[in-house]
């Protein structure tokens, strides 16, 4: 069966993704699992050649740029001998009945768009952060995952992480005391960013289907091409939505995961960086009202002292060296207070004078624990640790805040069950301007 894109889109899906499901094999315990790679970006490869370690067979290669099909499997054919197919379109992907799953490494705006064709093709999805562009596509990965009853892992590492788990577990048993506020923190170095010249794009690359749901009629920058793209609003939420998720879900997590707030209040800019070309602020600060707990977000692109938790923190059993971690979360209980670590650094609980009551180290849970999940699950058709209703909170409270900031750094409030803030103009970014033939349909 030939399938082009344009037939998943639009009124025909339904009835393309019933066909294409009819004919797909499920993988039993003993079979190999077959998998698929969407965007073929460092992140992409990483991910892919995780899990072809742990026994999934990589059976395509997807980008819409050749020659990064040939770069991507000199990466990873130590893993296998057999060579993927290597396409440009992901119509030849989602047809292939050797495609049990897909892991999505594109660009962002294209992450929702690929997981519900994906979704409708019968194909269970490993996805990354952020998985979404705007809160209508959350609705939408939410509901094509539970229709066509797949498997969604979102790459949010931390929730198989044991440390973070056993965090959860001492908030939840009270070792904190009553827990009324949480910080999260995303403070990081940074430049200015400023685009180059237009020109023509590389040889073989289609511009405007790598462009997709964007509405804007951008001409071909280099600079936009090779990560640029994430200085726009067009196709991200700027670093909040970028490399935030993680720390912010496992907030969340450790929370008790308590669905979304209430109202939102936001302040932000290009303060460190004034007349660049970037969009995205390079200081954001964030809260969200949960009813009985407040949680915070800073968020940065300038402090050049600040960093990530170094490998061999990450790998060991030492701690941060917390008040200079980049990406740190802080839990504020009434009796204890807690510093938790993302992708390593472990958790230790405090009490005055910073005296150390309890303490547990971390180690970085991609691999084999987050991947591992994911192709469990395609077997078992449990619902994995990042499961994409269980995260949607997060990603959603991510678009909630660049909102408030994008219409005047505005208070608002949100109406979970009508899907609507107390703000027309922040309702129109709820689903904000998309090219409609690429854009996620109503009817999935």
């Amino acid at each position: 069966m030939e399938l082009t894109r344009r037939q998943f889109m639009g009124t025909g899906a339904a009835a393309v993704a019933a066909s294409a499901m009819t004919t797909r094999t499920v993988v039993g315990a003993n079979d190999r699992i077959g998998v698929a790679l969407i965007g073929c970006g460092h992140r992409g490869r990483m991910v892919t050649g995780g899990m072809m370690s742990l026994g999934a067979h990589l059976t395509h290669l997807c980008d819409l740029h050749p020659e990064r099909l040939e770069q991507t499997w000199a990466f990873l054919s130590a893993e296998q001998d057999a060579e993927p197919e290597m396409v440009k379109h992901v119509d030849e992907v989602l047809a292939s009945d050797e495609v049990d799953a897909v892991v999505i490494a594109t660009p962002d705006h294209w992450h929702a768009p690929l997981s519900v064709l994906a979704c409708q093709a019968g194909k269970d999805v490993y996805v990354e952060k952020p998985h979404t562009h705007n809160i209508y596509e959350c609705w939408k990965m939410e509901e094509a995952a539970e229709k066509y009853d797949r498997i969604v892992q979102v790459g949010v590492q931390c929730r198989s992480g044991e440390y973070v788990k056993e965090a959860r577990r001492r908030i939840e048993e009270g070792a904190l005391g009553g827990v009324p506020f949480v910080k999260v923190y995303n403070v990081k170095p940074g430049g200015p960013f400023n685009l180059d010249e237009p020109g023509d794009p590389p040889e073989g690359l289609d511009w405007n289907e790598w462009l997709g749901p964007v509405a804007t009629d951008w001409p071909y920058h280099e600079r936009l091409f090779r990560g640029g793209w994430m200085q726009y609003w067009d196709f991200t939420g700027g670093d909040l939505a970028l490399d935030n998720p993680h720390q912010l879900d496992l907030a969340m997590m450790v929370m008790g995961d308590p669905g979304l707030p209430t109202s939102v209040r936001c302040l932000g800019g290009r303060y460190a960086h004034r007349g660049d070309d970037s969009e995205r602020p390079d200081l954001q600060v964030v809260s969200w009202d949960f009813g009985d707990f407040i949680m915070t977000n800073d968020n940065t692109g300038f402090p050049a002292y600040m960093a990530k938790t170094d490998g061999s923190t990450r790998e060991g059993d030492d701690f941060p060296y917390w008040p200079m971690n980049a990406t740190r979360v802080e839990v504020y209980g009434e009796d204890r207070f807690m510093y938790i670590g993302r992708h390593g650094g472990g958790w230790q609980i405090m009490e005055a004078n910073g005296e150390v009551v309890e303490s547990m180290p971390g180690r970085v849970p991609d691999m084999p624990y987050h991947y591992q999940n994911f192709l469990d699950c395609v077997r078992s058709r449990e619902k994995p640790t990042g499961d994409v209703a269980v995260t949607n909170p997060h990603n959603i409270m991510i678009h909630m805040a660049n909102i408030a900031h994008r219409i005047g750094d505005v208070s608002l409030n949100y109406d979970e069950e009508a899907g609507q803030f107390d703000n027309e103009d922040a309702n129109a970014l709820i689903h904000p301007e998309r090219r409609e033939e690429f854009d996620v349909p109503e009817e999935v």
